[in-house]
C-alpha cells in the first residue's frame, strides 16, 4: 500500500493516522522565506470514528498510510436498540451503526432511502446522505395572509422524522418536502 506525503493530501482526500482514518476538509501550506526552514502542512481533518474535526500541522515529509476504506451502497431498514440497520444493496447483508456514528443525521433517515455507508477496516463507521431528502409534514400552521408584513414568509414545519425547519407559508400537513442534507434546509416541494 502506497504511503502518502503530507505535502501531497488535499481536500477531500481521506488518510490514517494513528490507526483511524480522517477525511480532509482543508489543507494549508506554510513555506518558510529563511533557509533551511522546513515546509509545514496545516490540515483541518474529521476522525471518522468520532466526527471530530480539528487542525493539525505536520511536517511535509510526513507519511501516512493510505486508510482501507470501503464505501457500499445500502438502504435504511429500520432502528431498534441495537442501532440503525441498513442493507448492502449487492451483497444484502445488514450492516449496523449505532446512533453515536449517525448523531444528528437520524433526523434524515427514512425508509428504503439510499446511502453509502462507509466501512473502515470491514466494520461500518459513517453514512454519506445523498443531497436531499424526501420528507413528510407532520405538523405545521396553517400559512395566514398576514404574516408577510412582519417579513416572515416562512413558518417552523416539523416533518415525520421529527426534524423542524422553516417552510414557505404555502406549505401544509401532510405534503412531502424536499431537505438539504448539509444545511437542513428546505429546498422544495418533493
Amino acid at each position: 500500500m502506497a504511503l502518502i506525503e503530507a505535502l501531497d493530501i488535499k481536500r477531500k482526500m481521506y488518510f490514517e493516522f494513528e490507526g483511524a482514518p480522517y477525511h480532509c476538509l482543508d489543507v494549508d501550506v506554510s513555506r518558510p522565506t529563511a533557509r533551511g526552514g522546513q515546509n509545514l502542512v496545516r490540515i483541518k481533518m474529521r476522525n471518522l470514528l468520532t466526527r471530530a474535526v480539528f487542525d493539525k500541522t505536520f511536517k511535509a515529509a510526513e507519511k501516512f498510510d493510505e486508510p482501507d476504506l470501503v464505501t457500499i451502497t445500502a438502504s435504511f431498514l429500520y432502528s431498534d436498540a441495537a442501532g440503525y440497520h441498513f442493507m448492502d444493496q449487492e451483497s444484502y447483508d445488514t450492516l449496523t451503526l449505532h446512533g453515536e456514528m449517525l448523531g444528528d443525521d437520524t433526523r434524515l433517515l427514512v425508509d428504503n432511502l439510499i446511502v453509502q455507508v462507509q466501512k473502515f477496516n470491514g466494520r461500518p463507521i459513517g453514512v454519506q446522505f445523498p443531497p436531499h431528502v424526501e420528507l413528510k409534514v407532520t405538523a405545521t400552521e396553517p400559512g395566514a395572509r398576514g404574516n408577510t408584513a412582519s417579513g416572515s414568509v416562512t413558518k417552523l414545519a416539523t416533518l415525520e422524522t421529527g426534524l423542524q425547519l422553516q417552510v414557505p407559508l404555502f406549505i401544509k400537513e401532510g405534503e412531502k418536502v424536499r431537505v438539504h442534507t448539509e444545511t437542513r434546509e428546505f429546498a422544495g416541494r418533493a
